[in-house]
C-alpha cells in the first residue's frame, strides 16, 4: 500500500514547523544585541546627560551651535550664551554634547 501525499506531508508537521521559524527567531536575536540593545543605551546616556546639565557647561546642539549654559530655564529649556551678549534659548532635547563641566552653582546665585 502507498502513503498519500497529504499523510505523508503532514507527519511531523509540528517539528517542521519549529525548525522553518528558526531562522526568524535567529534574526530577530540578532538584530535585539546589534541594533536595539545598543540604541537603548545611546538613549538612556543622552537621557542622563540632558537630565545633568547646569549654569557653566559648554554645550553642543544638534544644529552645530557651541556655547555656555547661562542659565537652566526649566525641564525643557536652557538658556545658551553664543557669544558676547548673543544669549538663546534652546530645548534641552537639542543638545548633542557636553563639552566641559561648569562649576557647581553656590547658594547665593
Amino acid at each position: 500500500m502507498f502513503v498519500t501525499p497529504a499523510f505523508a506531508q503532514s507527519a511531523g508537521g509540528e517539528a517542521g514547523f519549529l525548525i522553518s521559524i528558526m531562522p526568524f527567531l535567529l534574526i530577530f536575536v540578532i538584530m535585539y544585541f546589534l541594533v536595539i540593545r545598543p540604541q537603548q543605551r545611546r538613549v538612556k546616556a543622552h537621557r542622563e546627560l540632558i537630565s545633568g546639565l547646569r549654569r557653566g557647561d559648554t554645550i553642543v546642539t544638534s544644529g552645530g551651535l557651541i556655547g555656555k549654559v547661562t542659565k537652566v530655564v526649566d525641564d525643557t529649556e536652557v538658556e545658551v550664551q553664543i557669544a558676547e551678549n548673543v544669549k538663546v534659548r534652546i530645548a534641552r532635547g537639542m543638545v548633542t554634547d557636553v563639552r566641559a563641566k561648569g562649576e557647581p552653582v553656590s547658594g547665593e546665585a
